[in-house]
């Protein structure tokens, strides 16, 4: 049996601002603080006497989120560069309305990218996958994993047995402070038993 438990960060700087977040390094607003925090209070009494393993995105407001909730279970996050959001490229340090107003390519297949220098669903997918693989079959029986909104939606994707191009057709996709749960059963059957569960903030 296997559990695996996500969060989406908290709220960050970007959320407020009007500014990208991808790769630009935001911090976790004092709202997205106290989201960390409650989840960090809730996760403690619902795991007591259960030892986890903690992977996060080395993105500031990931990390963050990551070291605060950690901070409650007495254990420390594994930074993975796996677990960063989606590389936009030339927007990021930009604003969503520069994004919005400089768009080079609408985003129509998992193959399309936003701008030249940006990554694809499909290139995000292959930077996870590794990663993917070895968490799913490593002997780690519980496992909490910190990242962001698109890198979790191609994750929900990976867990449900799916390919890439998948996403063309849907996604599931979360809430900052969302947390998931997913289990592995013996005889490797997967269930996704909460999905983006708001009531830990």
């Amino acid at each position: 049996m296997k559990t695996i438990i996500t969060i989406q960060h908290t709220q960050s700087i970007h959320h407020t601002n009007g500014m990208v977040g991808s790769w630009t390094d935001w911090k976790l607003s004092e709202l997205g603080v106290k989201q960390a925090k409650s989840i960090g209070q809730k996760l403690k009494e619902e795991l007591a006497n259960k030892e986890f393993v903690m992977y996060s995105s080395d993105l500031l407001r990931a990390k963050q989120t990551a070291e605060i909730i950690a901070n409650y279970l007495g254990i420390t996050p594994i930074l993975r560069n796996e677990l960063r959001e989606r590389n936009l490229g030339k927007c990021c340090g930009k604003s969503v309305q520069w994004l919005r107003e400089n768009i080079e390519q609408q985003e129509k297949t998992v193959d399309d990218r936003l701008f030249s220098d940006a990554e694809s669903r499909r290139d995000e997918w292959n930077r996870l996958k590794p990663f993917f693989d070895e968490i799913v079959s490593n002997d780690e029986e519980n496992i909490i994993i910190v990242s962001h909104g698109d890198l979790l939606s191609v994750f929900n994707t990976m867990f449900l047995g799916l390919n890439v191009e998948a996403l063309n057709l849907f996604e599931i996709f979360g809430l900052s402070g969302g947390v998931s749960y997913m289990f592995e059963n013996d005889e490797g059957k997967r269930f996704i038993k909460r999905i983006s569960d708001m009531s830990y903030i």
